[in-house]
């Protein structure tokens, strides 16, 4: 730090006893390089990893959480398809059928906290490495389930797996430079709507020959792919500060810049300095006087979010087999399997997702993450209105296709909004309890999605319709506005 030449003037000046002191005030690029040096030769994990910027690091790792989402995504999408498949094959009901995607979201709700917990304590790549070698089990076992209880046991296992999924986020921004972070997070939800297209794909080929079954094992390919390269993740170097192990942060910071071609910042790695938390991992410091408020109104806007987007994914697929039913009688098994004209369509709904997630990119940091949040839920809530005017097919896919974008966008700009919003010390531990709440409402939405639209889609839209709403006025009332604003280590005295 004493090679600034500002500061080693200012020594060699202060040093010389035969000189005077000089009469006239120092140049101010003097001043100026002496006070970018002095305060006690510190900086903390945001000043690192601002100064060293975005490069080949942060391509790796968004490779390898980007291959986590896609894997998520498949199991997430092959739910719209296992159950009208499952009817067929078994014969279950409207309700047991519902039951097939509510339990894989019991098992998330009840594990993200756990999985969160499991983070803030142990560390991110940790759990993420317990997280695939799972998820590539169970997944792998439900596809030779003997029976729909078997089966049922083991998709809720694979939903408890999944419960650590959005620990690969957390883990992603807590890399990134403040400039790039949303576009960053919302650009993985590329890999999630590429991973939802590749099972669509994969269902087409594979449905019509080899059956659900080997639909449900070839699905968790990606899965082994990142349960191989888990060793190789880096861990959160914001973890490490925060539990107090500021050597192995300074390795990960040290490879950053080993990676980006970026010097290494001199001087000693401190937490910022602010009011910690004490024990990290902890559900109930998400309810804090300073956290209390951003924590409920999160856990709703997630909850809307959830209950629409999976609600949106499981009508698309009720809505396609109604409107090939039309004035047709249905049989007494009432089996129609999804057919080619079913799988294209489900194809480019699903590709809405890219446009959507490029429009948030542009509209979140220019108008900020509330108000980016908020237009998108009502918009949503206008195009599920639109729905009961199911005229013709073409209609119904452009409005779905327009429905899938925009929710699409906003829960990624969820996952930008929440880890920007909670200290390094709970991060982790408030994803996984955005995570399991919005996994309440993904229970439920089968019940609207698939049972109650059976009955009556006016009352169906209008569930979704106010659920959008509800939390739209939840953005709006969110405290504070993350935009530009710094990742922090703990909470401050006074508030956030």
């Amino acid at each position: 730090m004493r090679r600034a030449k500002g500061y080693q003037d200012l020594d060699e000046n202060a040093g010389d006893s035969r000189a005077p002191a000089p009469p006239m005030p120092l140049p101010q690029e003097i001043e100026m390089a002496s006070v970018s040096v002095v305060p006690d030769d510190t900086f903390t994990v945001t000043q690192a990893v601002n100064a060293l910027g975005f490069g080949w690091f942060q391509v790796k790792l968004s490779l390898y959480t980007g291959l986590c989402w896609m894997a998520d995504s498949m199991e997430m999408t092959i739910l719209s398809i296992l159950s009208p498949a499952l009817h067929c094959e078994w014969n279950i009901s409207k309700y047991q059928q519902a039951l097939t995607t509510t339990v894989v979201f019991m098992g998330m709700m009840l594990s993200s906290t756990f999985w969160g917990n499991i983070s803030d304590r142990y560390g991110r790549k940790t759990a993420l490495s317990m997280c695939g070698v799972l998820l590539f089990y169970y997944g792998l076992l439900s596809s030779i389930a003997p029976n729909f209880l078997w089966l049922l046991f083991l998709r809720g296992l694979v939903g408890f797996a999944i419960g650590c999924v959005p620990q690969s986020v957390t883990l992603y921004a807590e890399f990134l430079p403040t400039k790039q972070r949303a576009k960053c997070v919302v650009l993985l939800d590329c890999f999630w709507a590429l991973g939802a297209c590749l099972e669509v794909a994969l269902a087409l080929i594979v449905m019509p020959t080899l059956g659900v079954h080997w639909l449900l094992a070839l699905s968790t390919i990606p899965l082994l792919i990142f349960a191989i390269i888990c060793p190789w993740l880096p861990e959160s170097a914001r973890f490490h500060v925060a539990s107090g192990q500021p050597d192995k942060a300074l390795e990960t910071l040290e490879k950053i810049a080993q990676d980006n071609g970026r010097p290494m910042l001199l001087g000693r790695l401190v937490c910022d300095d602010s009011v910690g938390i004490g024990q990290r991992g902890r559900l109930k410091h998400l309810l804090i006087p300073q956290l209390r408020k951003t924590s409920l109104l999160l856990w709703v806007i997630w909850m809307s979010c959830a209950f629409c987007y999976y609600g949106l994914v499981l009508m698309t697929t009720e809505l396609f087999e109604t409107d090939a039913d039309a004035g047709e009688e249905s049989c007494a098994a009432d089996c129609r399997p999804l057919q080619t004209t079913d799988y294209m369509d489900l194809l480019w709904t699903t590709l809405a997702e890219f446009p959507g997630i490029f429009a948030t990119i542009f509209i979140i940091e220019k108008f900020g993450r509330k108000k980016t949040m908020a237009s998108q839920f009502v918009i949503f809530a206008i195009c599920v209105c639109v729905l009961i005017y199911n005229t013709n097919r073409t209609f119904l896919t452009s409005i779905l296709f327009l429905a899938r974008g925009i929710i699409a966008g906003l829960f990624q700009a969820a996952y930008v909004y929440t880890p920007e919003v909670y200290p390094t010390a709970l991060r982790s531990t408030a994803v996984g309890a955005c995570s399991g709440v919005a996994r309440l409402g993904a229970m439920v939405t089968p019940y609207v999605a698939q049972v109650l639209l059976k009955n009556s889609i006016t009352i169906a839209t209008a569930v979704y319709s106010v659920a959008a709403l509800v939390a739209a006025a939840a953005c709006v009332a969110l405290p504070i506005e993350t935009k530009g604003r710094e990742m922090k280590e703990t909470v401050s005295a006074s508030g956030l």
